[in-house]
């Protein structure tokens, strides 16, 4: 009795908090209402994976930190918009964590390839080593396009998601490149690869046949990341209306950003306030049990989610997208380019068939930036990098 008190003042608590609004609220392509639908989008919004700061890791890179507070704010954020796609990938978007409840085992797979160690796919570990190949030491703080760029590289070692990872430079994404990305997929080589063979990934809506196989070899699921800056110090109004926009299709990731001094994982919106995790509590790290199981409460933000006015969003931002099939990315231009006939909303990104000829060679962007590449991209993008101060805790 005293359990279901303590849930019932959480909610109602919860929701003094949220603006009691005709407008929708919409977190990663899905669509709520405040008067009628409360509860579904705290547990929408607390089934999201939530990485915040962690403190007594083991030292990264064996001799380094053993905490990112004060500097990994970006990182973990870039960890959240990264778990979201392996959650669409793995367990669906329907898909709900409830407190208590046992979770099916490719939850844990999820959960276990971001844990603070050095061997988790996508660890703080990972990042930060990874990073110093991006020319940033560890321990310095990242913009969004510098944990964009680490995350597409450490993708290709996640032999069990099978991810395309394209970011998309330039204001522009290129149709035929993601096509050649996606559709460039070898036949997997077993089961390890090729998880999409168990029956729980039935749930991605894969009916199971003798052409399964075949037929995922044709399409890797591609998570779309687009590096934007969307206006010189504070973000251009004409964005505003394109933004929201993106909240709303089903391929939603979300977006990565912040404010200065401050990066944060943006799931949603409504009306003129955007809603967001926040990475900046320090919890101590978990350890995994040996049975691969682990404590996960502390990964699910079970407060009421924050909200921050989208006129103070730093312009330098990431925008994420998942496209499970060829038919989500098909749907997803569609959208893009009725979104270009919206009026008021001025578009963030060019969506163009073909590479334009003045663009400088896509393959050697993407995989080995060469010095001056990287310096100007870093320039454009990370020149927010000033405006952050890593304080010493």
């Amino acid at each position: 009795l005293f359990l279901a008190t303590l849930t019932y003042d959480t909610l109602r608590f919860e929701y003094e908090d949220f603006p009691e609004t005709k407008e929708p609220v919409w977190i990663l392509g899905r669509k709520y209402s405040v008067f009628t639908e409360k509860e579904e989008i705290l547990l929408d919004v607390t089934s999201r994976l939530w990485f915040t700061y962690r403190k007594n890791f083991p030292a990264i890179g064996g001799t380094g930190p053993t905490s990112d507070t004060g500097w990994g704010c970006m990182l973990r954020c870039g960890q959240m918009i990264f778990a979201q796609a392996l959650v669409c990938r793995h367990l669906g978007r329907d898909w709900r964590w409830i407190k208590g409840k046992r979770q099916m085992d490719n939850y844990f797979n999820v959960l276990n390839a971001f844990i603070d160690k050095k061997d988790s796919y996508y660890s703080i570990h990972q990042i930060a080593q990874m990073g110093v190949g991006e020319g940033k030491s560890i321990g310095q703080w990242y913009g969004p396009n510098t944990v964009a760029q680490v995350l597409k590289k450490l993708a290709t070692f996640d032999t069990w998601s099978s991810l395309a990872v394209h970011i998309a430079m330039d204001n522009t994404v290129v149709m035929e490149e993601i096509r050649r990305l996606c559709q460039s997929s070898v036949p997997c080589a077993g089961a390890a690869a090729c998880p999409a063979l168990e029956p729980d990934v039935l749930y991605n809506g894969c009916p199971e046949d003798v052409g399964l196989r075949e037929r995922l070899a044709l399409w890797k699921p591609l998570v779309l990341l687009i590096p934007l800056r969307l206006g010189l110090t504070e973000i251009n109004e004409a964005y505003i209306e394109t933004l929201k926009h993106c909240f709303m299709m089903p391929q939603s990731l979300g977006v990565i950003g912040g404010k200065p001094n401050s990066a944060h994982y943006f799931i949603g919106y409504v009306g003129e306030e955007l809603i967001y995790l926040d990475p900046h509590t320090t919890q101590p790290a978990v350890e995994p049990s040996d049975s691969g199981c682990l404590p996960d409460e502390s990964f699910h933000c079970q407060h009421p989610p924050c909200r921050m006015s989208i006129a103070e969003l730093d312009p330098s931002i990431a925008v994420g997208f998942f496209c499970n099939t060829e038919a989500d990315f098909n749907d997803w231009c569609q959208q893009i380019k009725k979104l270009s006939l919206v009026r008021g909303a001025l578009p963030m990104f060019e969506l163009v068939e073909r590479q334009p000829s003045h663009f400088s060679n896509p393959d050697v962007l993407n995989l080995t930036p060469d010095s001056s590449d990287a310096d100007r991209l870093e320039r454009f993008f990370d020149s927010e990098d000033e405006d952050f101060e890593i304080l010493s805790l």
